[in-house]
């Protein structure tokens, strides 16, 4: 899947969770993303941030792919 989708994706998924809570937004994407994303849409967006920094991710949705990234999700 093209970076372009993966980020609109990690984008949509963000405007809801900020939507119902800010402070908790970003640990709240990054567990969706582990739980709902297949293996090969998570290290698609893991390889946008590491070759980008991210480019076109919103502010919650960036920090979400770096705990993502980081291995710092909970437990699905």
């Amino acid at each position: 899947m093209s970076p372009d989708k993966l980020v609109y994706m990690v984008n949509q998924i963000g405007k809801y969770f900020v939507a119902q809570n800010q402070e908790k937004a970003a640990g709240a994407i990054a567990d969706h993303l582990q739980q709902f994303w297949d293996p090969r849409m998570r290290r698609g967006i893991i390889a946008h941030l590491a070759e980008t920094g991210g480019t076109g991710l919103e502010p919650a949705s960036l920090s979400a792919v770096q705990i993502l990234a980081a291995g710092k999700q909970t437990a699905a």
